[in-house]
């Protein structure tokens, strides 16, 4: 039997936009106490987005753990510090992810990773929920979106504007 899965899109505005459908997403799911929320990104670039994401989730009790690129083996509790924010302590070897996020840093060209990488990992943890996150329709453009599903796919656009003197 197949089963038709239909997409809902909804336009938000600005950094709550982007959090507001991930905390409503996660707190929908009810997952357990101490689940493992999973992060997967290039470090540095993906990793303050991250750090944002944790805390539009802060009250919520869950394990939240960054893994750069895809290597489990480099995995870092994120842990709220007061007047600081999210933080990566020490290494954390995952056992069974609730939610995997993809962050869409991992798509852009020359990066260490690419498509079917990734696939690995969801395969591997098979029985997660997957969020993409990403920037500018980044899964899009590199093609990805033809190659993995979402359960929730957050698409932000970042506009600049600059004043010099």
């Amino acid at each position: 039997m197949f089963l038709e899965v239909i997409m809902v899109k909804a336009v938000y505005q600005g950094v709550p936009g982007m959090l507001r459908p991930f905390k409503e997403y996660i707190e929908r799911r009810s997952f357990p106490e101490g689940s493992e929320i999973v992060f997967y990104g290039v470090p540095g670039t993906c990793t303050p987005f991250v750090e944002i994401l944790c805390y539009a989730i802060r009250s919520l009790p869950f394990r939240l753990i960054f893994v750069p690129y895809t290597d489990e083996g480099k995995a870092h509790e994120l842990k709220y510090k007061q007047d600081i924010g999210f933080q990566a302590t020490e290494l954390y070897s995952l056992k069974n992810p609730a939610v995997i996020v993809i962050m869409g840093g991992l798509s852009m060209p020359n990066m260490p990773v690419n498509a079917e990488s990734v696939n690995i990992v969801l395969n591997h943890w098979k029985g997660a929920d997957t969020i993409g996150v990403c920037f500018m329709h980044m899964f899009e453009k590199a093609g990805w979106l033809d190659k993995m599903s979402f359960d929730l796919l957050i698409d932000a656009v970042i506009n600049v504007e600059t004043d010099t003197a």
